[in-house]
């Protein structure tokens, strides 16, 4: 390698209760592309954190072009030349697209005010790029979380970055839109842009990686050039053992019709409706392409959407549902796709998280029996394996993926009837998510219908036992088992019939 652009070393941080590095160190070539992995609470994140300038190291040393630097903020870190894309969105929704992308470095007027023209002028360009068909004149809470996503990532392109750090990028995009993605990487690579890509996801690893560096409970546990780089060295080295399995085989006995749904509807497509029939005991996995209105359908059948034609079923009794407590009453829960604004109050600790929506099974004459409470969150944290000092850690503090088992240990504490799951592994590493595979057909085993919304192709295709397709705002068309290829999924995704689809469901 020659000079390298940055050089970490002995980077060491310590938490409270927890030793998130112990002497890791990094190095990135001019140019080069460098994956990061590790399992979550690796200390990926908080490596890269470091960097950012959002966290301090207790010990090492970062040198930049071979210079020594202290980086104290975001700010140091951006005169630097490094932007971070953050694997949570760190956009403004009241704002648009061009105020986002140029927040903090608006360029003035002559009488010293914004100019709003010259700011939109200069976005456009980046957005095009990312092949994005919006306006920057769009407010980021009218995008999908897949175009903020794109919006961060034009942000990082407009600061003339010599080290682009992307944290779980392709987390909540298509597949066009990651092979855009990818592309653009190695586009970037090639004009000499060096860049940090931490991704679960061993594919696109395999596509744009020059080299991987990986963690393991905070220290450095090796690394692959890109000839060596394959599935099983990678997993092996991330989780210290062999892991020769990720996917739990479709098994169980079947209840046909235990769950139906009839013309569920939503904001986002309105003029349209989606029915289906799920059966007791199965993963139905939901596919589709960002805007499909998956997550809306979640919404309308947790009673978080309002859909007047709505006709819900459940073991053969029609349900009343209009507002979430209604949903829950009836044993039908939603670990949504968003998990820090929607899932869980990040300020409060993983017992509080996980004891939140079922408090009146703690509680007598309006008093909680924290023993029980204690007792249920610390069995929960054990079962999903959750990474924290103790239950009563603050959820804020922990990684993405534990955070997300959080999310899933609330609702699985209630046992569910029905349990919706929307991206249920997003940023979530592969040790990790044959945990989750393996809980969630464990619930199905136990009488439970799961139903999964995920754009994770591998996971739809290896995960369910029946997967419905979306295409804007109906189902078009369902795959059993045996036809749950790629090919078919796609094919739905964009409009296009097919003759192993099957309806949705049958009146």
């Amino acid at each position: 390698m020659s000079t390298p652009l940055l050089e970490m070393r002995g980077i060491s941080k310590r938490f409270p209760g927890v030793i998130a590095l112990d002497n890791v160190s990094l190095t990135i070539g001019r140019g080069e592309v460098v994956a990061l992995c590790g399992e979550n609470g690796a200390g990926k994140s908080t490596l890269m954190k470091i960097l950012g300038g959002v966290h301090q190291p207790g010990a090492g040393e970062i040198l930049i072009d071979c210079q020594p630097v202290k980086i104290t903020g975001v700010t140091d870190s951006m005169k630097h030349g490094i932007a971070f894309i953050h694997q949570e969105l760190n956009v403004l929704g009241n704002l648009d697209v061009a105020a986002n992308v140029f927040l903090g470095r608006e360029p003035k007027n002559v009488l010293g005010l914004i100019d709003s023209k010259k700011i939109h002028a200069d976005t456009a360009p980046f957005i095009k790029r990312l092949g994005l068909d919006i306006s920057t004149h769009t407010r980021l809470d009218q995008l999908s979380i897949a175009q903020q996503q794109l919006v961060e990532i034009a942000k990082a392109l407009s600061l003339n970055s010599r080290l682009i750090i992307m944290d779980e990028p392709t987390s909540s995009l298509t597949l066009t839109e990651t092979n855009r993605l990818l592309e653009l990487v190695c586009e970037l690579s090639e004009q000499g842009v060096s860049i940090v890509y931490i991704s679960h996801r061993l594919g696109e690893i395999d596509t744009c990686a020059d080299r991987v560096v990986v963690l393991r409970d905070g220290k450095n546990a090796g690394e692959l050039s890109r000839a060596d780089i394959s599935h099983d060295r990678l997993v092996s080295m991330m989780v210290g053992r062999e892991i020769k399995s990720f996917y739990v085989a479709p098994k169980g006995t079947r209840t046909p019709g235990f769950f139906k749904v009839r013309h569920a509807s939503s904001s986002l497509h309105p003029g349209k409706s989606v029915s289906f029939d799920a059966a007791r005991g199965e993963i139905l996995g939901f596919a589709g392409l960002v805007g499909a209105g998956r997550s809306e359908m979640a919404k309308a059948i947790s009673g978080l959407e309002d859909s007047p034609r709505q006709e819900i079923f459940l073991d053969g009794q029609k349900l009343a549902i209009s507002r979430p407590r209604d949903a829950i009453d009836h044993g039908i829960y939603l670990a949504p796709e968003n998990r820090r604004t929607e899932g869980l109050v990040v300020e409060m600790s993983v017992r509080e998280n996980i004891s939140l929506p079922s408090l009146e099974n703690f509680s007598s004459f309006g008093l909680i029996n924290r023993k029980q409470e204690q007792k249920i969150a610390a069995e929960q944290v054990i079962s999903l394996k959750v990474k924290t000092p103790s239950t009563e850690a603050r959820v804020l503090n922990l990684s993405g993926g534990n955070q997300q088992k959080v999310v899933l240990g609330k609702w699985l504490a209630m046992t569910p009837r029905v349990m919706i799951l929307d991206e249920p592994t997003r940023g979530i590493d592969v040790g990790a998510k044959a945990e989750i595979y393996r809980l969630m057909r464990e619930l199905a085993d136990g009488g439970a219908v799961i139903l999964m919304i995920s754009s994770d192709m591998e996971e739809i295709l290896n995960v369910s036992d029946r997967i419905a397709v979306m295409h804007e705002g109906e189902i078009s068309g369902v795959l059993e088992r045996a036809d749950c290829k790629e090919e078919n999924v796609m094919q739905l995704a964009v409009g296009k019939k097919i003759s192993a689809a099957k309806a949705a469901f049958e009146n």
